[in-house]
């Protein structure tokens, strides 16, 4: 891979901000993840927790897949595309496509459009989404120093992810001051186009091939590179050991957060009452989501200290293990106060397992391969995660209150822990291809 500065340039951690092209696809990043956070809180609250509009677990299953499947679909062309042309370019059409699929969405909730289109329209808007995710994840070794790309991803995923939840905190707001029937929804899911004209004035200020790709290692046909995306994406992750072993520590934590994102919007709508100053309803998804995000923060914090103390195997092993142990002692007593605990854990301790794992790919994968890795690893992970959902809503009773599928995401925790014991151990073994 490229180095991305000369070794003389390397910065410490801390200096980090004070490169000016990492600021700017901070910036870029966290304005597109906000318009992202809005966006799909907008859209649970107009289909899931909208008075005129029932939502049982089917309904909040199929939803769930309008929020994951895009990628799903368009994963295996993102990765040649990401590889093939200037990721600069793709960031500022992306958005500039974005910005006109958030007006069409938002005029079908003023229309009142049924859940079904409304959903189709989400797959479009979040398909784009996730494309941007990629790319910016594929860019950011050309930003910093490959010695600092924990660090970066530290700063760069787990602050993004913070601004995500602050913009479905603004949605929660928009919808308390224009309504939650469809027309509210309609206007609330609009200022999310304001994210997306943020990110676009932020990518053009990029000179053209800052972003990568390096070097084009494609087929002269862009039919023919698009279609070997995701082949060369798995030969290029399986050579590296490393690689896979994460993609097992993330299945596992995947399966069960999908799982518990289920009975938590079931719990939510259907079981919880207030508990005090904590709020049942959308209010208190919005509570599960700041708790989320700040278990996600402290995340960010430690994780590179944890990593050069501890090493990564020990990190993502005592993760998964921990979220286990969370699942056990306040997953399974499925009260209010305890869910928010729980959540607090599974998503802090998956931020580190991410932010370990994406290091990895950037590190052990070559940029002219990155892009591809990025989108087999969500077009997986994604797929995964629909699937999660859609076997958990086919049992789970209709108000969420099942401790036997609390019990199934500490059994695949267990299991993650266990399978990336032993897919790590392809990393000290004779490499044959």
């Amino acid at each position: 891979m490229t180095a991305v500065v000369d070794e003389k340039q390397k910065v410490p951690a801390r200096q980090l901000l004070a490169l000016r092209e990492f600021r700017r696809l901070l910036y870029l990043r966290f304005s597109s993840q906000w318009a992202d956070g809005l966006f799909q809180t907008g859209l649970a609250g107009a289909v899931i927790f909208n008075p005129e509009r029932g939502a049982d677990p089917l309904t909040i299953a199929t939803g769930f897949t309008a929020l994951l499947l895009p990628y799903s679909i368009v994963g295996p062309f993102a990765g040649a595309l990401l590889d093939r042309w200037d990721r600069r370019r793709v960031l500022v059409v992306a958005s500039l496509l974005r910005a006109g699929l958030i007006l069409a969405a938002t005029v079908g909730l003023l229309a009142g459009a049924p859940s079904g289109l409304l959903f189709l329209m989400s797959l479009m808007v979040l398909g784009v989404t996730r494309f941007m995710g990629s790319g910016l994840s594929a860019a950011l070794p050309h930003v910093v120093p490959e010695r600092n790309l924990v660090q970066a991803n530290s700063i760069a995923v787990t602050l993004g992810s913070i601004v995500a939840v602050i913009g479905g905190g603004c949605a929660i707001v928009l919808r308390k001051v224009f309504g939650e029937d469809d027309y509210g929804s309609g206007i609330t899911t609009s200022f999310a186009i304001i994210g997306t004209v943020l990110a676009v004035l932020f990518a053009v200020r990029f000179q053209r091939g800052k972003l990568g790709p390096d070097e084009v290692d494609e087929p002269a046909g862009t039919v023919l590179a698009v279609a070997r995306g995701l082949v060369d994406g798995a030969k290029a992750a399986w050579r590296a050991p490393r690689v896979i072993a994460g993609f097992v520590a993330l299945f596992a934590h995947r399966i069960s957060q999908s799982i518990a994102l289920l009975l938590a919007v079931l719990l939510m709508r259907y079981y919880f009452t207030d508990f005090g100053w904590l709020k049942a309803g959308l209010t208190g998804l919005g509570e599960i989501a700041a708790f989320a995000g700040i278990g996600i923060f402290i995340a960010g914090l430690v994780t590179p200290k944890l990593v050069d103390r501890f090493g990564r195997h020990a990190a993502i092993i005592g993760s998964l293990l921990l979220v286990a142990a969370a699942m056990a002692g306040l997953g399974l007593p499925m009260t209010l106060p305890t869910m928010l605990g729980a959540a607090f854990l599974m998503f802090g301790a998956g931020q580190v397992i991410k932010l370990c794992v994406d290091a990895v790919i950037q590190s052990d994968i070559g940029d002219e391969s990155r892009g591809r890795v990025f989108s087999l690893y969500d077009t997986l992970f994604n797929v995964t995660q629909v699937v999660s959902i859609a076997v958990a809503a086919a049992v789970v009773p209709a108000n969420g209150h099942s401790p036997g599928l609390i019990v199934a995401t500490i059994v695949f925790y267990l299991l993650g822990a266990v399978g990336y014991v032993f897919a790590s151990r392809r990393d000290h073994a004779p490499h044959v291809i």
